[in-house]
């Protein structure tokens, strides 16, 4: 399998493009990112501000999870452009202690307005499992919740302006700097559904059960408005990240210190990327398939990205992908209680995925997993029939 020569990205990972020098598309575009005029962009964020703010009951919406990104643009967006922000978020179901820990501090901290949002679990498992066999990823409602919901919710409180948090040109290559990068229905059919609307969801799901009744009011929160209602409802979806330079760790650093935000050890992730996925319980099963799938994992992510903004070699690179890609997850009992299947049964739906021309392979439990031992026991039993 061919890698990129500059960082450790393979050539599975979804739009990649090697050039002849062997560098891969995304580290070409961080390269361009860092000629841009920063100093205009954020001019240009300025006035995008000007002309909603004072408008409507709230001057723009964001998409909250709790996480760093989300909370970093939370942040800005009321303490350096003083606006009056609304923060939404979709519940996928699965979210932490720590992260729920976060939630209560930054919004109180902030001052700030929330609405969430949790879909019926007896729903979601099922969505899960037929995402997981359709495509090889049981997150369809949690990538389709944080987008259609927050979006669904402009719409209906006439709020035009939402601010999410990085563009998708920090990694991957749908879109590169040089694009205007929105949330529309293009995107959103690129990059959120898995290529999955929520009326064939549906559909898919009575198709499988049969005998069960669905009730279609459930999956509003995953239909997202037409280009033609967008337009109608004059909604702007932008990225904080496509107005101001993006890095993480700084960013990090700053919610640390104003907000008391705290990291939390994520599987498959080493302990200096305390800050990253510490959203959801199962985010170690996520990368675990991503890495049978395509044979790279969270830790090849972000050490790439350490590579590209130059703070770590290569080889520093390689040494922690050896060490924490592609280990089992205590997470994944959970996942296969949630979906009842076995995991002979997970592997199985899992290989029929598989991205050429990477080939299975399978390393020793995490080592992590007696530190979330507690934590997922106290899931199973949540979740338990």
């Amino acid at each position: 399998m061919e890698y990129c020569k500059k960082c450790v990205i393979p050539q599975t990972a979804e739009t990649n493009r090697f050039d002849d020098q062997g560098i891969c598309s995304v580290c070409r575009q961080i390269e361009v990112k860092d000629g841009l005029d920063w100093v205009k962009r954020e001019k240009n964020l300025k006035e995008v501000i000007k002309k909603y703010k004072n408008q409507n009951d709230y001057d723009c919406i964001v998409p909250f999870s709790g996480g760093k990104d989300s909370t970093f643009t939370l942040w800005y967006l009321v303490k350096i452009l003083g606006l009056k922000v609304l923060a939404v978020r979709y519940d996928h179901n699965f979210l932490r202690n720590t992260l729920n820990h976060n939630v209560e501090k930054t919004l109180t901290k902030l001052s700030v307005d929330f609405i969430s949002y949790k879909s019926n679990f007896k729903l979601i498992r099922k969505i899960m499992k037929e995402s997981l066999i359709r495509r090889g990823d049981f997150c369809w409602h949690c990538h389709v919740g944080i987008c259609a919901f927050p979006i669904n919710t402009a719409c209906e409180k006439n709020i035009p302006l939402l601010f999410y948090g990085e563009p998708s040109s920090e990694y991957s290559s749908y879109y590169d700097y040089n694009d205007n990068e929105e949330l529309n229905v293009e995107k959103f059919n690129i990059i959120s559904n898995l290529g999955i609307q929520a009326e064939d969801m549906m559909e898919m799901l009575k198709e499988r059960y049969p005998n069960e009744v669905f009730d279609d009011r459930d999956f509003k929160p995953f239909f997202f408005p037409s280009q033609r209602e967008l337009n109608k409802k004059k909604i702007k979806a932008l990225y904080l990240g496509s107005y101001i330079p993006w890095d993480v760790k700084k960013q990090v650093e700053i919610i640390k210190r104003e907000l008391d935000w705290r990291g939390e050890s994520v599987e498959g992730v080493p302990p200096e990327y305390d800050y990253e996925k510490i959203e959801c319980a199962l985010q170690g099963s996520r990368d675990y398939t991503k890495y049978l799938k395509r044979g790279f994992g969270r830790t090849s992510h972000l050490t790439s990205i350490d590579i590209r903004n130059k703070k770590k070699t290569r080889e520093e690179a390689i040494e922690l992908v050896k060490k924490f890609d592609g280990k089992k997850p205590k997470s994944l009992e959970l996942l296969l209680q949630i979906l009842n299947i076995s995991e002979d049964e997970y592997n199985e739906i899992v290989k029929k995925h598989l991205i050429y021309p990477n080939t299975i392979s399978t390393k020793k439990e995490n080592e992590n997993r007696n530190i979330f031992h507690e934590e997922f026991e106290d899931l199973k039993n949540k979740f338990r029939d």
